[in-house]
């Protein structure tokens, strides 16, 4: 199996776990414990391009924090052992990469919307090794709630970064790829307040759509809002690797939507260093 294969591979489940799921990440740059709080697949987004299947309902329907902890210790335990060297697909990748990165809120939909969030950051805060990131993966619709607040405040204290989703740099375009009832100005507002209390990471999705990618102008409007945000430590400009499973208008999304190529992932990554003057780095589909 090809490094690139395992990177490919994000279940959501890892042997009878329920919540906590090992992943070789691109963006990590090593192992991330993935901890889905979301099994329920109920997200304030319809991302165009998102991987998860929800035509079939899930088994687990709510989120244990008590089994998810457990779940967590075990599998800490496991990377800190070097077991999981001894499973597929950890067993094919190069040794220095068997290593533990992060652990990572994320799963089948937004972690923001998790009731007891700050509870759940401050069960993994406890937990976790002290070089180990918190990482929230968080398409920002939630990042207001007054938990949610909590929840970032605890992250600060212990190693903890925020990874901010932003595709478009307008309305419309923002409407097109993640279909969401929460107006785009709300979006740049929670990443902008986010950003004034911390270093944030901006990560960005661009696709074709039938073949067409983002517009200059549409590229030239997002560096404007990465402007307008300020304090980021990095932008991770990428595109898909992995079939979209929505359905757009009755159409499966995987038929219509596609990466776009290398050069094309690294002319926008560029664009945004030299417009957006921040911190860049390019992740390609293929």
């Amino acid at each position: 199996m090809t490094i690139l294969a395992a990177h490919r591979q994000h279940s959501r489940r890892f042997e009878e776990f329920k919540y906590v799921y090992p992943v070789l990440s691109r963006r990590s740059h090593g192992i991330s414990i993935g901890l889905n709080i979301n099994p329920d697949k109920a997200c304030n987004f319809d991302c165009i391009y998102c991987q998860v299947d929800r035509t079939t309902e899930s088994a687990v329907k709510k989120f244990d924090l008590s089994v998810a902890e457990q779940e967590l210790r075990e599998m800490l335990e496991m990377v800190r052992s070097g077991e999981i060297a001894q499973h597929p697909p950890f067993n094919s990748v190069p040794r220095e990469l068997i290593r533990l990165n992060d652990i990572a809120l994320s799963g089948d939909a937004e972690p923001t919307t998790l009731p007891n969030f700050s509870e759940t950051i401050q069960t993994i805060a406890r937990i976790k090794p002290p070089d180990a990131k918190i990482v929230l993966i968080t398409d920002a619709g939630g990042l207001d709630r007054a938990d949610v607040k909590r929840g970032l405040e605890i992250m600060d204290a212990n190693n903890g970064e925020v990874w901010a989703k932003l595709d478009a740099g307008t309305e419309d375009y923002f409407k097109l790829i993640n279909r969401t009832k929460i107006p785009f100005v709300r979006i740049l507002k929670n990443i902008s307040e986010a950003a004034k209390a911390r270093r944030i990471v901006i990560q960005s999705l661009f696709l074709k759509i039938r073949g067409v990618g983002p517009s200059e102008a549409e590229i030239t409007a997002f560096c404007q809002r990465l402007r307008e945000i300020g304090n980021i430590k990095l932008v991770q400009v990428y595109t898909v690797a992995r079939k979209a499973m929505t359905i757009v208008d009755g159409v499966p999304a995987w038929q219509f939507v596609t990466a776009l190529s290398n050069a094309e992932v690294d002319a926008i990554t560029e664009r945004v260093r030299v417009e957006a003057g921040v911190n860049a780095e390019s992740f390609y589909g293929q």
